[in-house]
């Protein structure tokens, strides 16, 4: 299998191809190893690459021998090193498979490496010092978003055709939208964050992938979901998989419309005339689109404090551990500025402060909880401006503290965190592209509790209508 044959495919048509015996998992392995070494040294988008990873046990997984990747945070593959982006983790490890490594190698799946993030994930460029800039494929100059940004750029230039990801703000949806791909946010308590963590940062991350097709996304969630013992929110079983979602449209839909952010900026008009097409396009389909000012039950910087505390809260406790385990000192020699002032927020929090933003965060959920008794989703950008240009998101980072550097990463994403609040799906499409730059442009569908078939319908319906599949970036691995 060349590489021009390898970037065809999504998983599940490499999948297939394995299954039928028309290529062997040791050929797909190796155009996949090719398409790294084609595109990796432009982006940047791997801490680590293996090139002897052994092919799964699991032959009779639905995935079986399809090339992956998995993110430097939030799950532990035995043998492996995790550093979440960050000098002071450099060198730990994991001595066992966490609950979702285990489902990925039933699944079949090949791993070969940790995608970069990030540091501790506290931020939606992935810009670290530890690894340096990851970048975009469809802009070298351009941010590819974060946290899961080295797992965006690498699926987008088709080094795999998915990658582990994870969402605690907005980290699977914004990259989707900065790189072109679809990226779903699960429901709090449908995959298991396991047996290492109970929770992350109080219930608001999530597990996930990101991926070029719908499809790809709804198998790798029926892979992933499902609780595991000892789960603190554990949801019920769907009724049917989540890949049969795709066999039927939905019904017609009351869709709300949100066009700016609630920080009080406007969107880009790129982005508001892309959304107005859209509501066009799905007005078009049956759907009742209808624009609104959304109400959360918060002001905007009561909504940033409350996330901050949650972030900073957990950041600090997670920074201490990792200090107890490698004897390295918080300071400006092993950790980034805003990192060093999201634990000087977290250390000086007290237990109180925490309780009153779960208790801001229960308000806000039962406020959107009331929303969705009137309509089926919301519609917004993803983001509400481009990709920024490398190195403009982090400057001046040292002069800001910890709530200070909160509002810059939710002033870059505004729409995507009310999600991880309330615990609810929600998905970024590829769905246009700006004619000036070609740079992508997502917009994000969320939905009430346990919504991910709905949301799952519409987007293969929308895949249909709007296609992106077509669309390749200027680096992508078969133009090497």
């Amino acid at each position: 299998m060349t590489v021009s044959e390898y970037v065809q495919f999504d998983a599940i048509g490499l999948a297939e191809l394995i299954a039928r015996r028309q290529v062997s998992a040791i050929e797909v392995q190796a155009a996949a190893q090719q398409a790294i070494a084609n595109v990796e040294p432009r982006l940047n988008a791997l801490a680590e690459h293996w090139h002897d990873e052994p092919l799964p046990s699991a032959a009779e997984g639905p995935l079986y021998g399809v090339p992956f990747l998995i993110k430097d945070l939030a799950i532990s593959m035995q043998g492996h090193a995790h550093e979440f982006g960050s000098r002071l983790a450099q060198g730990t490890g994991s001595t066992a498979d966490s609950f979702l490594m285990q489902r990925f190698r039933r699944a079949g799946l090949l791993t070969l490496g940790r995608t970069t993030v990030p540091e501790l994930a506290i931020s939606t460029t992935t810009e670290s010092r530890l690894c340096g800039p990851t970048r975009n494929p469809w802009d070298l100059n351009r941010s590819a978003g974060g946290s899961s940004g080295g797992s965006a750029a690498a699926v987008a230039s088709a080094m795999v055709p998915v990658a582990h990801a994870t969402d605690g703000g907005g980290s699977i949806r914004v990259p989707a939208a900065a790189c072109g791909l679809f990226g779903l946010k699960p429901s709090r308590g449908l995959i298991s964050m396991g047996p290492f963590l109970d929770e992350a940062w109080n219930g608001l991350a999530v597990q996930g992938v990101l991926s070029r097709s719908v499809r790809d996304s709804a198998l790798l969630l029926d892979c992933m979901a499902g609780a595991e013992p000892g789960d603190p929110f554990q949801l019920a079983p769907a009724q049917a998989s989540y890949l049969s979602a795709l066999k039927q449209a939905p019904e017609p839909l009351k869709i709300a419309v949100q066009l700016h952010p609630l920080n009080g900026q406007r969107s880009d008009p790129l982005m508001v005339e892309a959304l107005q097409a859209l509501v066009r396009t799905l007005e078009g389909l049956g759907h009742q689109c209808e624009q609104m000012d959304l109400d959360i039950g918060l002001s905007w910087d009561a909504f940033v404090e409350m996330n901050a505390r949650f972030w900073a809260s957990n950041t600090a406790a997670w920074l201490d551990a990792l200090s107890g385990e490698t004897g390295r000192p918080l300071d400006a020699d092993w950790l980034e500025p805003a990192t060093l002032a999201l634990h000087r927020y977290g250390q000086a929090l007290p237990a109180t402060d925490l309780l009153a933003a779960m208790d801001q965060r229960n308000q806000v959920s039962r406020q959107l909880g009331g929303f969705f008794k009137r309509f089926d989703l919301l519609l917004s950008p993803t983001l509400s401006q481009l990709p920024p240009v490398i190195g403009t998101y982090n400057a001046g980072q040292e002069q800001l503290d910890g709530l200070g550097w909160m509002h810059r990463v939710f002033n870059h994403s505004p729409f995507t965190a009310l999600a991880n609040i309330c615990g609810t799906p929600s998905m970024s499409l590829p769905l246009y592209q700006d004619a000036a730059s070609g740079l992508p442009m997502g917009m994000q569908f969320t939905a009430g509790a346990a919504g991910e078939r709905l949301l799952l319908s519409l987007a293969g319906q929308l895949e249909q209508v709007l296609p992106w599949r077509g669309r390749t970036p200027p680096v992508w691995a078969a133009h090497s």
